[in-house]
């Protein structure tokens, strides 16, 4: 049986919950008995709003290892198994790969919501989730097939070493904060967002499991499901920083505060505590009635706490240590004495000093033959620089005369290798439908981070973003150098491979708007493109606004399904 990794799985996790069936349950089909659940009222602490289904629930069917689902997915291990349900590490046989797999009775109180909760999740399609790979009523079962992430480590894993580096924590809050958004835009919430959801993946890149599903089989509901998981990500912020819970009781191996002091800010609570994040970590939290001294308005929505992240200085990565090399050390056989016999112990070896270099005949043939080429070299120099310079003065009356540093007489470009990057102000995303994509994500692409990207959903069926009618026209970024510049080159990085893309520009009148009449002057043709792109321009032109203009996505893991996105976009003057 494959090693077990309780991190890749997107299991209803029962951390800080205790289900309404009996403790008994908590053994597994192949007779391992699990980890007993902890008798903790989290969900009440965490302002979730929700509670265990009181209904009559199903007896759990009985499944075991090497059972198979649709003569396809093989259990293999019992994760979890609570409140008439089970959860499972899978293999895919038909594709070759871990799944996970929740499983409940057709009859279960709970199945037909579960499934319906799968189903939009699926549809999301976004890449910072676990995807949902299936979800099938099917012989009195119910199961959801969901991503196996075998690089990923839970938040509470990470924590059990101690608080997060204040630019992990910035950027576990920022990408977690715009999935939400994204997730809610598309009417989803998660409403169990809690440090055993949070996986960071070994490209540093942080994904979320158990959207919509994981609190629908846990029974959990909300009347405010966008200030609860606001909240939720507040309190997985405070907990990053600090290492301990922002409430009384303790979860997920972290300590709670001390009672009766209330909420206090997390840089009271750890000394060196980034200032920005604390104060975000408590604008967040205010949701639950806390009256912090040093915050603004309170975000109640991930829409705000985008926009709030977005408004605060960028947290930098900490500078990397660099470590002295350790002194050369001379080999015996570079000392002179490999193939010597050694002298006994405590003996004194004589060694004969090698003579002066270059003193013998052959030595004294060869500087004399040095110095002969030196000569020659310095008078051909001399020559060749007197008839150039003879040659410039011929030709300073020639105003039509282009000079190039390379590639001048083959019909290169006529431009200088010699170019520096331009600062991009600000970037947007190209509406021609008047509807964004990814809005909260455009920063990504001028971040300096090849590892963030503005990424597209999951489109069906069609490379031209499916086919839609506010979609056929593409998408893209534009970026924005701030004033009108003169443009000699571009580098482009983009999120995969296979994407047909276009880079155009405004003229200098142009406002950077989202009609593609505002970008007359191309600067590249529409062609299909690799993981980047590079373009030296053989005219530079002088304008403000850029549009890489995406046309046609890449296909995506699915067939007939296809996604695209930019990672890094870079503009580059004389």
């Amino acid at each position: 049986m494959a090693e077990r990794s309780t991190a890749a799985v997107d299991v209803a996790d029962n951390s800080g919950d205790e289900p309404l069936t009996a403790k008994a349950d908590q053994a597994t089909a192949d007779g391992v008995a699990k980890n007993p659940e902890r008798d903790t009222d989290i969900d009440q602490a965490q302002g979730n709003g929700g509670a265990e289904d009181s209904a009559r629930t199903s007896s759990p069917t009985e499944l075991h290892s090497g059972h198979k689902l649709a003569r396809r997915y093989r259990l293999e291990e019992c994760v979890t198994r609570l409140d008439g349900f089970s959860s499972w590490r899978a293999v895919d046989e038909k594709l070759r790969r871990a799944v996970g797999v929740h499983i409940l009775p057709a009859d279960h109180v709970r199945s037909r919501a579960v499934l319906a909760a799968a189903r939009s999740a699926a549809l999301l399609g976004d890449p910072r989730f676990v995807q949902v790979l299936d979800a099938v009523e099917e012989n009195d079962l119910v199961y959801v097939v969901h991503e196996w992430l075998p690089d990923a480590t839970e938040l509470t894993a990470l924590l059990a070493a101690g608080p997060l580096e204040p630019h992990d924590a910035y950027q576990m809050v920022s990408q977690v904060s715009a999935a939400m958004a994204a997730a809610h835009r598309e009417g989803l919430s998660h409403l169990r967002l809690n440090p055993n959801a949070v996986l960071r993946t070994s490209s540093g890149q942080w994904r979320i499991r158990g959207l919509a599903v994981n609190a629908v089989l846990r029974g959990v509901g909300s009347d405010t499901p966008q200030r609860t998981d606001t909240e939720a990500i507040g309190a997985l912020l405070y907990a990053a920083l600090t290492q301990r819970w922002p409430y009384e009781s303790d979860a997920y191996g972290l300590a709670g505060l001390p009672k009766d002091i209330g909420l206090i800010a997390p840089d009271q609570v750890r000394a060196g505590i980034h200032r920005g994040l604390s104060e975000l970590a408590m604008r967040a939290l205010v949701n639950d009635g806390a009256t912090a001294s040093r915050h603004e308005a309170a975000c109640t929505t991930p829409e705000e706490l985008v926009k709030a992240i977005g408004e605060m200085p960028r947290v930098r990565p900490p500078e990397p240590a660099f470590t002295h090399s350790p002194e050369y050390q001379r080999t015996t056989y570079q000392q002179g004495t490999y193939g010597r016999t050694s002298a006994h112990p405590g003996a004194t070896q004589s060694v004969t000093a090698p003579p002066p270099p270059l003193q013998s005949r052959t030595g004294k043939a060869l500087k004399w033959a040095v110095s002969a080429l030196l000569i020659a070299a310095l008078g051909l120099g001399s020559w060749q620089l007197a008839e150039a310079l003879m040659n410039r003065g011929d030709n300073s009356n020639d105003t039509n005369t282009t000079q190039t540093q390379d590639g001048g007489d083959k019909g290169g470009s006529g431009t200088s290798s010699v170019r520096h990057l331009l600062k991009i102000n600000s970037a947007s995303e190209f509406t021609p439908s008047g509807s964004g994509i990814k809005e909260s994500e455009v920063g990504f692409t001028i971040d300096g981070r090849a590892d963030t990207s503005w990424i597209t959903p999951n489109y069906r069926g069609y490379a031209n973003f499916g086919n839609l009618p506010n979609r056929k026209s593409g998408s893209g970024i534009i970026v924005d150098l701030g004033s009108i510049q003169t443009v000699t080159s571009l580098n482009i990085n983009f999120y995969r491979s296979g994407q047909t893309v276009e880079v155009l520009a405004a003229s200098e009148a142009g406002s950077g708007s989202s009609s593609i009449n505002d970008y007359p002057e191309r600067l590249t043709e529409s062609a299909l493109t690799g993981s980047s792109l590079t373009q030296n321009l053989k005219n530079p032109i002088r304008t403000r606004y850029i549009l890489v203009h995406v046309t046609s996505l890449a296909p995506d893991t699915r067939a007939k399904t296809y996604r695209g996105g930019i990672s890094e976009i870079r503009v580059f003057g004389p």
